[in-house]
């Protein structure tokens, strides 16, 4: 992702429906406003990729922008968490997730020098753990979190990719 995609990833959560929000575990209350992250993101994309805070890649599908992950507490060569995101509802249930997080997991093993990697969705949030399973990640455990600083507190499951079992 480059800086001419900042506005897409900000648009994605401003503009969202507030029960889609639910389903991801975002309080919009919680989320900072356009310029201000956009701001941050300037900021963050102003240093090299391995020592950014949240790093994240451009999913494209046939030529086109389909969805994005997103890296945060990053521990440089020993862990990070990953987001997952498809933009339109008509590209979900597509399939497409699986391959974009096996991709992504296989970007941030590298570029992170990660030992492990971790999603941690919505544990009410069906499609992401599915996808995070048909992905190679493995369970860990549901219990309840705020996983973020845009988060709402909620029951959270969480899953581990181990550089080992990388795809």
């Amino acid at each position: 992702m480059d800086p001419s995609d900042i506005d897409v990833r900000i648009d994605y959560f401003h503009t969202a429906t507030d029960s889609y929000l639910r389903r991801l575990g975002v309080d919009r209350s919680r989320l900072p406003t356009r310029e201000d992250w956009r701001s941050s993101y300037r900021e963050d994309w102003s240093r090299p990729v391995a020592e950014r805070r949240g790093p994240a890649i451009v999913w494209e599908a046939d030529g086109e922008m389909v969805g994005f992950s997103s890296a945060d507490r990053i521990e440089f060569g020993v862990e990070a968490r990953m987001h997952l995101h498809i933009l339109e509802a008509d590209n979900r249930r597509r399939g497409l997730g699986t391959a974009f997080v096996r991709l992504s997991a296989s970007y941030y093993f590298e570029v992170l020098r990660i030992e492990r990697l971790y999603c941690e969705p919505n544990a009410f949030n069906v499609a992401p753990n599915r996808t995070l399973q048909k992905a190679g990640f493995r369970y860990l455990f549901t219990h309840e979190s705020t996983p973020g600083p845009i988060n709402f507190f909620q029951a959270t499951t969480r899953w581990v990719m181990d550089r080992a079992d990388r795809p």
